[in-house]
């Protein structure tokens, strides 16, 4: 929360302090409510340790979705947009939009609207909630609207949460497997040299490979960690540049298993937010605009925007998207008959809730193979390393007796 720096004089005389507070109008108010008449009031500039440090987007999509249903019930229970902002920015749990919500109350009060008062923040408010809200504000609908939105994020909370149940399975496994991995070659394997040393003997290939790879990791464990750390620098970096997310999404998308996982996921993402902003009547090439935006795969929004180019030249929307792996026929399918009948947000609507319940029949369905799968692996790869310290073994007590 801000904090600001302030001079004034109460009866006593000449006061100085610092104050915490959602935004600068509500820290004069709470000094004056104290008795103090404010002179000068800065503020004060975050610092490393002050800061609230985010990556992303810092209002988790679960406070965002409880705060657009709880936006909804003030809305049609008759309290003011002002008031209900005021009411929620007290009461949600996410200090980043609390933070937000305050100035977004401020600027309403200053006679702004609320879309233009949102689009200040867009690192919170995307542009499918922007031009939403401005639609509802135009037409009189802010309460449907909102519901709306507030439908649109619930689901798209629900698959998401899907896919990461889905993916955090075999990324806990990994991790663990690695630290496994590390821990035997580092801590275990090392006490065995000196004994096959004395031994004499030859040592099975096995055993040879995993004495080498501990006294590589051993010498060399800095430069494994360099490289691992260049390799996520690389990837960070190559993330900025679209190009480069294009091939690095298509290669996510062609991934064996996980790839049509994902494809589907995006797919949902796609059809549903298209769904709902022409549901809200906006125009089908804003909307495209925005999904282009939103969609989170660079595959997908390259083929949606060749979409939009084509429309705006008289064709049809799905002559791009028929050409292209990435959407399958169903997808092209649907929406054609949407717009012969003028009936495309219908059309989408239900082609978003066939791939929502496909990706969550595939989560569970993913979630019982992989299972298995990855207790396997992790079994295989410490019952090498231990195979290769009980062979040797094996052999030095045959050979005593």
């Amino acid at each position: 929360m801000p904090r600001y720096k302030y001079q004034g004089r109460d009866k006593t005389g000449k006061k100085s302090g610092v104050i915490t507070s959602k935004t600068k109008k509500e820290a004069v108010i709470k000094l004056r409510e104290d008795g103090i008449r404010v002179l000068n009031m800065e503020e004060v500039p975050e610092t490393f340790l002050t800061k609230d440090i985010s990556i992303g987007n810092p209002v988790k999509l679960q406070d965002f979705v409880i705060f657009l249903r709880q936006f909804a019930t003030l809305i049609k229970a008759g309290v003011t947009v002002v008031d209900s902002i005021n009411i929620l920015a007290s009461q949600t749990n996410s200090k980043a939009l609390s933070k937000v919500l305050g100035e977004v109350e401020e600027d309403i009060r200053d006679g702004n609207s609320l879309s233009s008062a949102v689009s200040k923040h867009k690192k919170i408010f995307s542009n499918l909630f922007i031009n939403m809200v401005r639609v509802g504000e135009i037409g009189g609908s802010l309460d449907e609207t909102l519901e709306r939105l507030a439908v649109h994020f619930e689901k798209q909370h629900k698959t998401r949460s899907k896919v990461k149940s889905a993916l955090a399975y075999p990324a806990v496994i990994g991790v663990v497997a690695i630290g496994v991995v590390i821990f035997l070659l580092i801590g275990v394997v090392p006490t065995f040299v000196g004994m096959f040393a004395d031994f004499g003997a030859e040592l099975p290939a096995i055993t040879k490979f995993v004495l080498g790879a501990s006294e590589f990791m051993q010498t060399f464990w800095w430069l494994i960690l360099i490289i691992v750390f260049g390799v996520i620098l690389g990837l960070a970096l190559l993330r900025q540049q679209q190009r480069s997310r294009y091939y690095m999404d298509l290669i996510v998308l062609k991934m064996p298993i996980f790839g049509k996982l994902l494809q589907k996921a995006a797919l949902a993402r796609m059809t549903r937010t298209l769904s709902s902003l022409m549901t809200s009547s906006v125009p089908i090439l804003q909307a495209l605009a925005i999904v282009e935006n939103v969609v989170g795969n660079e595959v997908i929004s390259a083929v949606i925007k060749d979409a939009r180019s084509s429309l705006e030249e008289g064709q049809s929307l799905t002559e791009p998207m028929k050409k292209h792996w990435v959407f399958p026929p169903l997808i092209t399918q649907m929406i054609m008959i949407g717009e012969s009948t003028g009936s495309l947000d219908e059309m989408l609507g239900k082609v978003a809730d066939f791939y929502e319940e496909d990706v969550e029949n595939t989560t569970d369905s993913l979630k019982s193979l992989i299972e298995p799968l990855m207790i396997v692996f992790l079994a295989g790869i410490v019952g090498t390393i231990v195979l290769a310290i009980m062979v040797p073994m094996f052999d030095m007590f045959n050979h005593i007796q």
